[in-house]
């Protein structure tokens, strides 16, 4: 309680302005203290007012007091500085209620900086001394404040858990191990805590090393993407400038082109002037002779009109003559520019698509999945597209069962449907992480595929037949054998009988795999390619001494957290 009251004392006499404990403290005659350089400057910043007023209590002096140094109040500031003691804790020094308080404060509680192991008590920096000075307490193990410190009280016995059992993986006191623990696996939990620190730090080493690689497949992205923006530019810039340089041409052609009908255009406009001219000169004379004659037909003198008219009877031969060609004018440039212009048109709609085609291959930096369960995490529904399938085959169960059957079907006609392989293609086109199972039954063969859309569908040849082609990939399946089929070369494949098969497609990574599936998974089959378009899942059904039918099961998709 002294302590407190001298807490009290130093509260009293720090200067409300400084807001630390006084300095050459001065008293106004209204009661309150101040340093004697605090209350100057503040007096000095009030521009020479005639009234000078106490920042405390406001009372107004006039003229400006002449402050004397307060002996006593010097003096007791002094001892309290020599006792050690210092003015009251700042409002941040005190525990708030995201901190761990000090156990031994009373009243309001200051943050504690250390909590000890040994006395299970947390200290503030001035309760905590002793630990630091007297010699038995230096041996407690002090830590980082922690609010959980009763935890390692066993409250059955009310003494600290310094075993640790590891039978049942839990701490414990020591008298614990005469009963509840007894010929199990001890050790103490600083002997547990050595070896659990060597896993740690393995851990560690394992956590770091990841960051390292996963940094260096950032670094490796930040540079593709660099690459990418850096090629897709250059793209932009040389497509423009060749665009440009096409358009000039086109331009340039387009002004030759001008320019030679309307040379040919002058010449011809100007010889048929010329004729025309010569035609019209034609005219005027034949209408003078005709007028000339006229004339001599009217005249009365019959020997006037025997004399004159040997003369003027006689026709001159006519300067010229025309044929008019067939009016085809300048219909063949039009022709000609046209079929330019169709020529053009149908080399930038083929080549269009390769610019449209055009992929950018990324790293990926998702592992392939190994378990099943990691696998159901791509799961995708599958139901068969009853437009594509053979007529010898039955679809049920919703479109997701198929059975090869002797009677035709009453399908349809459709562009899409397969006439003489006995395969039907799934409605879902399939991009991205994808994985399906099919379940099969019978005696027969069966055929898991996947395949491009655009795949033949009409005759027996190897354009339409699963895995006889560049179109679509294929795993056979018989009851005693396996193989692997693509572009009409075999591969043959091991592995054990199963009824169930799984694919895993990653598109984008160009990865196709075969599993077989029962309590397992057994990897029978991997491609590593390129997909330009996306996928439709498929199969392919044919028996030899009964019905064979393949499902595409419903598969219940794995909760990742």
């Amino acid at each position: 309680m002294a302590q407190k009251g001298v807490q009290l004392d130093q509260e009293t006499i720090s200067c409300s302005i400084c807001l630390d404990l006084l300095k050459d403290p001065v008293a106004l005659s209204c009661g309150h203290n101040y340093c004697m350089k605090c209350i100057n400057n503040h007096w000095d910043g009030e521009d020479q007012k005639p009234v000078y007023s106490c920042p405390q209590c406001r009372k107004n002096f006039r003229p400006r007091p002449k402050l004397e140094k307060n002996t006593m109040l010097a003096d007791l500031v002094e001892l309290l500085k020599k006792t050690g003691l210092q003015a009251a804790p700042a409002d941040h020094c005190y525990a708030g209620p995201e901190d761990v308080a000090c156990d031994v404060c009373s009243g309001r509680k200051l943050k504690a900086q250390k909590s000890c192991l040994v006395c299970l008590v947390s200290y503030c920096e001035q309760h905590l001394q002793p630990h630091y000075d007297v010699p038995l307490l230096k041996k407690h193990k002090l830590v980082e404040p922690s609010e959980k410190l009763q935890e390692n009280i066993y409250s059955q016995h009310d003494e600290v858990m310094k075993m640790f059992c590891r039978t049942d993986q839990q701490s414990f006191c020591y008298l614990c191990s005469v009963d509840q623990h007894k010929g199990h696996d001890t050790v103490s939990a600083a002997a547990e805590r050595s070896e659990r620190q060597k896993e740690l730090e393995v851990s560690r080493l394992n956590i770091q090393q990841r960051i390292q690689d996963r940094e260096k497949d950032v670094k490796l992205l930040q540079q593709e993407l660099e690459a990418i923006n850096l090629s897709a530019d250059k793209a932009v810039k040389d497509s423009e400038k060749m665009f440009t340089e096409l358009i000039r041409i086109m331009q340039k052609r387009s002004s030759e082109v001008k320019q030679l009908v309307r040379s040919q255009q002058e010449t011809e406009v100007s010889r048929v002037k010329e004729v025309e001219e010569k035609l019209q000169q034609e005219i005027r004379e034949l209408k003078r002779k005709d007028a000339e004659l006229k004339k001599l037909s009217n005249t009365e003198d019959h020997n006037q009109f025997l004399h004159s008219y040997p003369s003027l009877s006689a026709l001159s031969p006519s300067t010229c003559s025309i044929q008019i060609r067939p009016r085809r004018r300048f219909d063949h440039v039009t022709a000609t520019v046209s079929r330019v212009r169709d020529i053009l048109q149908d080399v930038l709609r083929d080549k269009w698509t390769d610019v449209s085609l055009t992929e950018v291959d990324v790293l990926l930096l998702a592992a392939e999945p190994k378990t099943r369960a990691e696998f159901l995490q791509y799961s995708r529904e599958i139901t068969l597209d009853p437009n594509t399938v053979h007529r010898r085959l039955l679809l049920s169960d919703g479109n997701r069962k198929v059975t090869r059957m002797n009677q035709q079907q009453s399908y349809s006609d459709h562009p899409d449907r397969f006439t003489d392989c006995y395969q039907v293609l799934s409605r879902e086109s399939l991009t991205g992480r994808c994985y399906w199972e099919v379940e099969w039954s019978g005696r027969g063969v069966l055929y898991v595929a996947v395949s491009y859309k655009n795949i033949s569908r009409a005759g027996r040849s190897d354009d339409c037949r699963f895995g006889s082609n560049d179109k679509s990939w294929a795993l056979y399946c018989s009851n005693d054998s396996y193989n692997f089929w693509y572009n009409n070369i075999q591969t043959p494949v091991s592995g054990p009988r199963s009824s169930r098969f799984g694919v895993f497609l990653d598109h984008s990574a160009g990865i196709l795999s075969f599993y077989s599936v029962s309590e397992t998974m057994t990897l029978l089959h991997r491609v590593q390619t390129t997909f330009t378009q996306p996928l439709h899942a498929g199969v392919y059904v044919y028996f030899y001494f009964g019905g064979v039918s393949a499902e595409f099961c419903k598969l219940k998709l794995q909760n990742t957290n």
